[in-house]
């Protein structure tokens, strides 16, 4: 027999096999194909690959009662009731008693043909549900006759079907997501749109949705369509549901922050790696394919964001990312990079001199950012905002520049603050977690508290053509990031194993 017909022959035995095993796993309502469930400590996993990491698939990643890693279950059913309690005291003397939150999962976007990017969950839904699949929904519901947080969670997800499943993967299907994942009821995602039809005819019901965010098109429209629309034409009440999430998300739990600090730890360390790997006439695209490598190497699934590697005046182009230039002799490498770990994103940036060196004027701007770094991390203490250490930046940038003669002595405070601007254009930082740029409906004019992480990232930026500054410094840009937790006694960086000091940096490089 010839290898093409015995591999057609046994091609198609297996798919009769697989279709045979899972005949009925099309049916929303059919039962998983799984004999056993693990159950110790009344916990039940099904000891099959769900398409996502399980304490069964992925013993090396995962507690037992993990539902992604480092998360709990029980820390899952907490979230959920949080929101729920969060909603209640939103909707403090509405009359409505019934409440409705509709969640939506991201969707799976594709390059070309049929060739997809990888997935990333909408954090919402994540940090709501632990599902990982794309294509699903997830729906909050007031029970009635109990005050919140009491309430039904209901999951909408896409049914298994052995054709896709050989191509992209495993999935959970109704039973897999309702077993492992703990929420009261799933069903197809094929009976959304009827779920949808059957909220909307409920009276004195508020619905929580974000209907200027959509992350999954499809899915959005028949939110829209079959739930929204219908409910304002009754009368019914529709609120914005991301500013509660993200008041909620913004605090972050002890297993958050366990997964925050060790994101920033391989952030750090990688930085270090690429540090060493650092000489005149390196490619960006090196520099970029190297912390890549040593972030994944160290157990990050891939990095946080398009990385800035950003060689010589391109460092003033604040979101340089075509990484496609060489950095050369005498130069600095701004590199901003972070990395996601189980969902936990880090943001850290490091400027350095490619040949293990700093300049003169290299080095007098960069222990200039490195000073008003250092002070503003000091101010982040409970009670404090990153709006005030924003402003107090821009103030210490100002005088800073006139100390080294780049900027007038003459200025008065407001002209001061307004020619920092220009050499900082940006905030001194945003808050981070699921996403880099993280909760972005919390204000930064409120008060930092206890488990909140932020970013710290000063900078000064002096383009090869402004001719208003001394020439030795034009072409020089400078900003150095650390991940910093807000706690009862102190800022803690969680990025510090990432050296900073022009010493320290000098000896790494050089190590080279």
């Amino acid at each position: 027999m010839g290898i093409e017909k015995m591999f057609s022959k046994r091609f198609i035995n297996l798919i009769r096999h697989y279709k045979g095993t899972a005949s009925n796993i099309n049916s929303s309502n059919a039962k998983i194909n799984c004999k056993s469930f693990s159950s110790a400590a009344n916990i039940e996993i099904p000891e099959r690959n769900l398409g996502q990491p399980t304490p069964f698939a992925h013993k090396h990643l995962m507690a037992h009662d993990d539902i992604t890693p480092g998360i709990s279950r029980s820390e899952f059913k907490q979230r959920r009731n949080a929101l729920m309690t969060s909603i209640s005291r939103s909707a403090s003397g509405s009359e409505s008693k019934h409440h409705i939150v509709v969640v939506l999962s991201s969707e799976k976007k594709f390059m070309t043909d049929e060739i997809p990017y990888p997935f990333r969950q909408s954090t919402n839904f994540l940090y709501l549900s632990g599902f990982q699949e794309p294509d699903s929904a997830l729906v909050l519901e007031s029970l009635p006759g109990k005050v919140l947080q009491h309430h039904k969670s209901v999951l909408f997800v896409p049914d298994r079907d052995p054709d896709r499943e050989l191509w992209d993967g495993p999935r959970a299907g109704t039973e897999g997501a309702k077993r492992f994942l703990c929420v009261d009821e799933t069903y197809s995602i094929n009976e959304f749109s009827k779920a949808l039809e059957n909220y909307s005819r409920l009276d004195d019901v508020t619905i929580w949705y974000d209907v200027f965010k959509n992350v999954h098109p499809n899915l959005h429209d028949k939110v829209i369509s079959g739930l929204i629309n219908p409910s304002r034409r009754k009368g019914n009440s529709i609120s914005i549901l991301e500013h509660s999430m993200h008041s909620l998300r913004v605090l972050k739990s002890d297993a958050e922050i366990r997964l925050l600090r060790e994101s920033a730890s391989i952030a750090a360390r990688s930085f270090v790696k690429v540090m060493k790997a650092s000489y005149p006439g390196i490619r960006e695209a090196e520099l970029y394919a190297k912390i890549d490598f040593e972030c994944r190497v160290a157990g990050a699934e891939f990095l946080a964001y398009p990385p800035v590697v950003a060689g010589g005046n391109r460092a003033n182009i604040l979101h340089y990312i075509n990484n496609n230039q060489v950095v050369n002799d005498n130069e600095l490498v701004l590199m901003d990079a972070g990395c996601e770990y189980h969902g936990y994103a880090s943001d850290v940036t490091r400027t350095w001199p490619v040949n293990g060196r700093y300049t003169t004027p290299q080095g007098e701007l960069y222990e200039l950012v490195l000073r008003i770094q250092k002070n503003c991390i000091h101010m982040c203490r409970e009670g404090a905002t990153l709006d005030q250490a924003y402003h107090q930046m821009l103030t210490w940038i100002g005088e800073g520049l006139q100390h080294l003669g780049i900027i007038s002595d003459k200025l008065n405070h407001m002209e001061l603050y307004k020619v920092a601007k220009c050499y900082c254009p940006h905030h001194l930082g945003h808050y981070l977690g699921m996403d880099t740029h993280d909760t972005t409906k919390v204000s930064r004019s409120n008060q930092l508290q206890p488990g909140m992480v932020v970013t710290i990232e000063p900078g000064i930026y002096i383009p090869e053509h402004d001719s208003s500054a001394p020439e030795r410094y034009r072409g020089i840009g400078i900003r150095i990031e650390d991940d910093v937790l807000i706690t009862d006694s102190k800022a803690e960086v969680l990025s510090d194993e990432c050296p900073k000091e022009i010493a320290e940096i000098e000896a790494i490089v050089n190590q080279s």
